[in-house]
């Protein structure tokens, strides 16, 4: 137990520590997980000649496998605390990126992408929130939103470097040399940032408030889904961000595709690139504003019916304006939908189960999501075009939207007895 004296000397507090090492986990992590599957799809492809199609199995079983352990990673953080679990991620990470680069038939890539998934499971948006959450009250929003910016980061500066050890050191030894400065950087940062559990380990109370005396009732806001419907509130959170996100992972993966014939292959990437910067500034004002926004729900709600609005625009008028607006207003909503839903479960079942109770909605949202851009592939095979499919992804974004909207209104009545 580290003494009370030592938490209120500290000239910052521990739990900005916490973000700040999340942060970094984080800006790795998307590297070599979410980011990196297409480096990974690209490098491997035209190294052996394979077809695309095995790989691409490989990393939907990737997404799968992440998928069904959040619960497992939240109850585990609650239980445990974050060290042991995000060092086994990191472990497991590394290995799986590593072996990426050694395999030498198709069928090997699918228990490297095991490994991969396992990693990303714990490092990723569950892992990172759930070691957050015990630390803060009143910053609970800034705190989950500045820690999960590491994201973009990870997109800006972990994938060139990625494409530059591959490049420079050829595919096997590339990855070699990326999972073991993954894991170089990671592990000590675990061990010795994230030794705590949280505040009262340090005699402290959330946000660095002192701890109240023995015996002294703690001032804490009482969850919103303990005089409400829980599962209701937990459901349509999970069924919201669910559809937002399946969406939202089908057009950052098609954007390119659907932007070349419009504005050619170059100016696609430089597109890609400022909805990457939009969805970066989104981040940041929303890293500002959330922890005084009332209703994060509704926040959410809005931000989704604005992303419906782009691309119903899209679908209706393509034209190059129509494109590079409704990208760039989507693109502002990429990071609010990411953050604001572990947020939303955070604000509304407390910081005590937070990792189980986030981890669970985790698992439907992740399954869900994952199936995006297969969805909206398919779509544009079925109809010839991406105009249609666009239209029905700007129905199931507002669909999520109302989810989330209907869940608050009836989530916080208390049931009849």
């Amino acid at each position: 137990m580290v003494t009370a004296t030592r938490g209120q000397t500290a000239a910052l507090f521990y739990g900005w520590r916490v973000v700040a090492a999340c942060f970094v986990i984080a800006s790795v992590t998307w590297s070599l997980g979410l980011f990196g599957a297409s480096v990974y799809l690209q490098a491997v492809t035209r190294a052996h000649n394979w077809q695309i199609a095995g790989m691409s199995s490989a990393i939907t079983l990737f997404f799968l496998v992440s998928a069904s352990i959040q619960r497992i990673v939240g109850r585990s953080i609650d239980r445990f605390g974050p060290r042991p679990v995000l060092s086994m991620g990191t472990l497991s990470l590394s290995v799986g990126v590593a072996l990426v680069g050694q395999v030498t038939a198709p069928w090997q890539l699918h228990p490297c992408f095991v490994l991969i998934g396992i990693g990303w499971a714990c490092l990723s948006t569950t892992g990172i929130t759930a070691t957050v959450a015990p630390w803060f009250e009143k910053h609970q929003g800034r705190s989950m939103t500045l820690a999960i910016m590491g994201a973009s980061i990870g997109a800006i500066v972990g994938v060139p470097l990625l494409l530059l050890a591959i490049d420079r050191l050829g595919l096997g030894s590339g990855l070699i040399a990326a999972a073991i400065a993954s894991a170089l950087v990671l592990m000590p940062l675990i061990w010795r940032v994230l030794r705590f559990r949280g505040p009262r380990e340090l005699g402290l109370e959330r946000d660095g408030q002192p701890a109240a005396p023995a015996g002294a009732a703690r001032s804490l806001s009482r969850p919103i889904a303990e005089d409400g419907r829980p599962r209701v509130l937990l459901w349509t959170a999970a069924a919201g961000f669910a559809l937002g996100l399946l969406v939202q992972i089908g057009f950052i993966t098609h954007h390119v595709v659907l932007a070349t014939p419009l504005i050619g292959t170059a100016n696609a990437g430089l597109l890609v690139s400022a909805t990457g910067a939009t969805a970066f500034i989104g981040r940041l004002i929303l890293a500002r504003i959330v922890d005084r926004v009332r209703d994060v729900r509704l926040l959410a709600v809005i931000v989704m019916l604005v992303q419906s609005a782009a691309l119903l625009c899209l679908a209706v008028w393509p034209t190059v304006a129509v494109l590079v607006a409704a990208s760039l207003v989507y693109g502002y909503g990429i990071g609010h939908i990411t953050t604001l839903g572990p947020v939303v479960v955070r604000r509304e079942f407390g910081a005590e189960a937070f990792g189980a109770t986030y981890g669970t909605a985790a698992t439907a949202i992740q399954l869900t999501s994952a199936l995006g851009p297969a969805v909206l592939g398919i779509l544009r095979d079925v109809f010839g075009g991406y105009g249609p499919g666009l239209a029905i992804a700007g129905a199931a974004t507002l669909t999520g939207s109302l989810s989330l909207l209907l869940g608050g209104r009836f989530g916080r009545q208390r049931p009849i007895a």
